[in-house]
This record gives structure tokens, C-alpha cells and sequence, in this order.
């Protein structure tokens, strides 16, 4: 046999044998040694430009579905702690890189999924389905419709856009889902589950940004905003709500159409679902015990979520949403709703602390290392030495302050990272009248951007976790969504903010 033969007969044993898919693989770690064979860039350390190679190596494996996400994210935390990309020695390193695992976004993830698993075990999550077809099952869309209304009317009451979206509207569009017998493991999604998910993802993202509450790091964009314009803009729940009112409005009511032709259920017509929704319900007979347990339980985790004790009691009332979140699943467990097998047994929570964990820490390590003050320090240098007018440098720092998203498994980081920066320059080439539209636009972004990837938000890997979206739909949706968000917000917003004196 010649070397070529030898060396083909290798690789197509090593491509039967290997639990990834080599050909991407190879191509991964082609470009990871092409990044760390560039010189590190100025502003920049060694280990900086070597832990962002590692990071966009990581998402590049991801996205050519080299191993299941988990193992690749795995493989980024040995990397990292090997690297010592992050440290000057393995036990600082290894420190690091399970450092996002103690983090309260993270838990409160897989808490709520493990919670939502008493839905589909008690038949509650069942009956709400029926119940969901009942009243809106004649047509998959107007599901849709009543998904995104679930969302709207909870999202002032529900700081954290995880426990809303991920917490209890996606365990309730599962369960419509499977109740048209559509589920990822009969290989069914697409029958309306996919387009489901898909409106659950983006209408959480779409009414997180229409109130101040309805989202954890919406206080901070009003913060930075009141930085940034000295106190001239102060925007107040009531403002914020106003101002983001029509845009909102707008997105989330074109918003099931939109899906509905960039990813479209098979099963559109349900014409026989209201019946067959309503002698099921009959055959479940009257709520039972653990049902009841169920509700009572969300009932405690949507007052809690919503700060009504603090609102009565004080701020030394208010609870963090992931200890919330432990209460919900102790009441469950203690209760008999829940047993201690059914925690260990929810594979996709426990598969979703790995990958996601591992995404945050590198995003985490990213900040601390400066690299996201040095992309944030060379886009405004950019901006300035181009010399465009003040309207292309809004919509450069709007696009640019929106699409480095893909850089961040947490909007808060980013925000944290970046928001600031980009307002303080923002303002500063503005005209002063301009500054409100412009400073309404970054506060939308902050919130549209979370569309973007199944990583966006902590609300993204629940629902992407569940199985029903793949990951190329998912980005290619997202990204879609994302610019005619924008673009809602950029013209009909404008005008609006216009109407409303802001300009």
C-alpha cells in the first residue's frame, strides 16, 4: 500500500473510531494554531491574545458541530487550565477556569430547568398545554401569539428574564408541544416545536427590553445612560415603559409571523385541536394534589421573583432570583413532587452547567485580561480617525456595540464591559438634541442582542438545551430577527421618541 493509501486508510479509521467529527476538527485546530502563531497585537499581553484564540476556537468548534457542545466546552476548560493562559501557575489556572461554576446566573439556569421537569411529571405542564390549545389551537401561530402574551403580561412583575422565559413560559411551551406529539426525541420538532421554542426565545428577549424590571441589567443601562449625559436623561420605570412601548408592541406582534416564514412549523391548521384539547381536559379530571403543588410553588416563585415582600418589607426583603429559585425546587422536593432521582436524572440541566459554565468563564477571562477594554478602546479610536458624520458614528457604535455580543455568554458582562465606553462616546459626537434616540437605541440593543446566540442570555441555553432548535437556525434566526428589531426600533422608534418630545 502506497503513503497516500496508508495515510487515507488512517484517517478513515480514526473517522469511524473517534467520538468527534475529524475533518471540522482539524479545521478548529488549524486556526487555533494560525491565531497563536500572530503576534500578539499592541495593548495587548501573550496570554490576552492566547486566551482569545482559545475563546474563538471554542465557538468555531461549536459551530461546526465538531463534538456535542458539552465536550467541547470541556475541552476549553482543560485548555485553558493547561494553557495557564489565565494564571501563572495549573492551580491558579484550573482555579480559573471552574470559576464560573459558583455563579448564581449559572444555577439559576439549571434550577429552573430541573423545576420545569415537575411540569411534565405532575401532567400540570399537560393541562396547561390543553388548556393554551384550547383557547388558541385552531392555528400553530395563534399558539404563538399566546406564548408572547404569557411573556408580556409577567415581564414587569419578573426581574430576571431566565426565570420568565426559562422558568415558566418554555416548560409550558413544551408542553403544548408534546402534546401534538412534536419532541426532539421521536425526531418530531419540526411539527411545531421548533417554531414554538423559537417565538418562547424571542419573546422573551423582546419584552425584556420594555420594561426596566424586566430584566436584571436594565437598572444598569439606566445608570450608565444617566452617566453618560450627565443626569439630563434619567429614565424612570414609567419613562422606559412609555418609551419602548409602540416599538415593543410592534416587534412582538410581528414577531410570531416573522418565525413563522423564517422557520415554519409543518402543522399550521389544527382544526380538530380545540375539541380534542377539551376532552382531554375532561379525562384529567379535576387538578391533583402534586398539580396543585405545582401551582402553588409558581405562584411563591413569581411573587418572590417579583420583590413583593420588598415592596411591603423593605429592601432587606429582596431575594437574589437563584436563591429564589432553590426555595421553588426545596418546596418541590420536600414535598414529594419532586424525588431526588428525578433531580440526577434531568441530563440537560446538568449538560447545560458544563457548556454554558464553560462560555461565561472564558467571557469572564476575556474582561479581566482587557481584551474587551482593548476591542472597545480600538473601535472608538476607529470611529474618530474615520471622520464619518455623527449619524454613521451612532449607527457604527449601535451595530458595534450590539454584535460583539457574540463575544459574551452574559448580557450583563457585556454590559458592564462596554456599554459605558460606547455612550460616553456616543454623546460626545452627537449633537445634544440627538442624544436621547441615540441613547434609547444602545438601551434596545442592549436587550435585542440577546437573540444573537444560544449563549446570549441565560434564557438561550434552557430553551436551545431542550433540543427542539438546532444550532444553525438558531443563529440564523437570531441574526435576522436582530436586524429587523433594530431597524423597528431605529425608524418607528425614532419617530416615536420623536412624538413623545425626547428629540
Amino acid at each position: 500500500m502506497t503513503m497516500y493509501g496508508r495515510l487515507k486508510a488512517a484517517f478513515l479509521y480514526f473517522e469511524g473510531a473517534v467520538p468527534f467529527r475529524l475533518k471540522p476538527a482539524l479545521i478548529a485546530t488549524v486556526v487555533l494554531a494560525i491565531l497563536l502563531l500572530v503576534p500578539a497585537p499592541a495593548g495587548l499581553t501573550e496570554k490576552a491574545w492566547a486566551l482569545l484564540a482559545i475563546f474563538l476556537t471554542t465557538i468555531l468548534a461549536i459551530i461546526l458541530n465538531v463534538m456535542p457542545i458539552g465536550v467541547i466546552a470541556m475541552m476549553a476548560i482543560v485548555v485553558v487550565a493547561l494553557s495557564q493562559v489565565t494564571a501563572a501557575s495549573s492551580r491558579e489556572a484550573i482555579a480559573d477556569a471552574l470559576s464560573s461554576f459558583s455563579s448564581p446566573l449559572i444555577w439559576l439556569i439549571v434550577v429552573a430547568v430541573l423545576i420545569s421537569r415537575g411540569l411534565r411529571k405532575t401532567g400540570l405542564g399537560r393541562r396547561i398545554g390543553l388548556i393554551f390549545i384550547g383557547l388558541m389551537g385552531r392555528h400553530t401561530i395563534g399558539i404563538g401569539y399566546g406564548l408572547a402574551t404569557c411573556e408580556l403580561l409577567l415581564a414587569p412583575f419578573t426581574p430576571s428574564n431566565t426565570a420568565r422565559g426559562g422558568g415558566i413560559v418554555h416548560p409550558i411551551m413544551r408542553s403544548i408541544a408534546t402534546s401534538f406529539d412534536s419532541d426532539p426525541a421521536k425526531g418530531t420538532e419540526g411539527k411545531m416545536g421548533t417554531y414554538l421554542a423559537l417565538v418562547n426565545m424571542h419573546a422573551n428577549t423582546i419584552t425584556s427590553g420594555m420594561f426596566v424590571t424586566a430584566t436584571a441589567p436594565n437598572p444598569l443601562v439606566v445608570d450608565y445612560i444617566a452617566r453618560a449625559t450627565d443626569q439630563s436623561l434619567e429614565l424612570s420605570w414609567t419613562t422606559w415603559a412609555i418609551c419602548m412601548a409602540v416599538p415593543g408592541l410592534v416587534c412582538l406582534g410581528l414577531m410570531p409571523l416573522a418565525i413563522a416564514v423564517l422557520s415554519p412549523p409543518a402543522v399550521r391548521a389544527t382544526p380538530h385541536a380545540v375539541e380534542y384539547a377539551r376532552a382531554e381536559l375532561t379525562k384529567m379530571g379535576p387538578l391533583s394534589g402534586p398539580e396543585r403543588v405545582m401551582i402553588g410553588t409558581f405562584g411563591l416563585l413569581l411573587v418572590l421573583w417579583a420583590n413583593v415582600p420588598a415592596l411591603v418589607l423593605g429592601e432587606a426583603a429582596v431575594l437574589d432570583p437563584t436563591v429564589v429559585a432553590f426555595v421553588g425546587l426545596f418546596v418541590l422536593i420536600i414535598t414529594g413532587t419532586l424525588d431526588w432521582n428525578d433531580v440526577l436524572s434531568e441530563k440537560s440541566a446538568w449538560d447545560t452547567l458544563i457548556w454554558f459554565g464553560a462560555l461565561v468563564m472564558m467571557a469572564e477571562q476575556l474582561n479581566e485580561a482587557g481584551v474587551i477594554a482593548w476591542l472597545s478602546a480600538r473601535l472608538q479610536d476607529g470611529i474618530l480617525a474615520s471622520g464619518v458624520g455623527w449619524q454613521a458614528a451612532a449607527a457604527i457604535l449601535v451595530l458595534l456595540f450590539v454584535f460583539s455580543h457574540y463575544l459574551f455568554a452574559s448580557t450583563t458582562a457585556h454590559i458592564s464591559a462596554m456599554m459605558l465606553a460606547f455612550l460616553t462616546v456616543g454623546v460626545a459626537l452627537v449633537p445634544p438634541d440627538y442624544v436621547a434616540p441615540f441613547a434609547l437605541m444602545m438601551a434596545a440593543g442592549s436587550t435585542i442582542m440577546m437573540t444573537l446566540t444560544h449563549y446570549a442570555t441565560g434564557t438561550s441555553p434552557i430553551i436551545f438545551g431542550s433540543g427542539y432548535v438546532t444550532m444553525a437556525t438558531w443563529w440564523r434566526v437570531g441574526l435576522v430577527m436582530c436586524i429587523g428589531e433594530l431597524l423597528i426600533y431605529a425608524v418607528l422608534g425614532s419617530a416615536w421618541w420623536k412624538l413623545l418630545g425626547l428629540w
